[in-house]
């Protein structure tokens, strides 16, 4: 199970485009930070668009897959509930949840993950990830490299802003 290159995708609820500010996106930069910084995961690459989340990341022992994807999903719910009660209460209003364990919901209750079983497929994920902004639906940017939260840059331009990137070819 440790041994493993997942691909992970978590989507808004109703696909809504939750993630645009960038203040969204860096509270899911910084989760991934703590989660490397605490020996919890290995993540080789990722994009955070306005209404979904791609990480290809390998998950340390003794954590395993279920128990990482809920914290992190909880905790940056958790983040961004409170900026939107603070700054944006109009907007927490779309996300109110009927369920009996919550009083809002912000991510799709069941996030896609697979296992990526060898060097290729890694590869062609982080492909996938990495052209997600400048595909036409989306049209976020005119190269991947150029889309600030993705690991785009880190693999085509030697761009290290986010310090919580493995290169890949490291653990493969």
């Amino acid at each position: 199970m440790h041994n493993y290159i997942y691909f992970f995708t978590a989507t808004i609820l109703n696909w809504q485009n939750l993630l645009k500010p960038d203040k969204y996106k860096q509270i899911i930069c910084d989760s991934l930070n703590y989660l490397v910084k605490n020996n919890r995961v290995t993540v080789y690459g990722f994009v955070i668009m306005p209404n979904h989340i791609h990480i290809i990341w390998q998950i340390n022992e003794p954590d395993i897959i279920e128990t990482v994807q809920r914290d992190f999903l909880k905790y940056t719910a958790q983040q961004i509930k409170f900026d939107l009660l603070k700054n944006h209460q109009n907007v927490l209003a779309y996300f109110k949840s009927n369920a009996k364990d919550r009083a809002y919901q912000f991510w799709e209750r069941r996030a896609y993950t697979s296992k990526l079983y060898n060097r290729k497929v890694v590869e062609e994920k982080l492909n996938y990830i990495h052209n997600n902004p400048i595909s036409k639906k989306w049209n976020l940017c005119s190269s991947p490299e150029l889309y600030k939260y993705s690991s785009a840059s880190y693999y085509l331009s030697n761009n290290n802003s986010f310090d919580f990137i493995t290169d890949y070819r490291t653990g493969i």
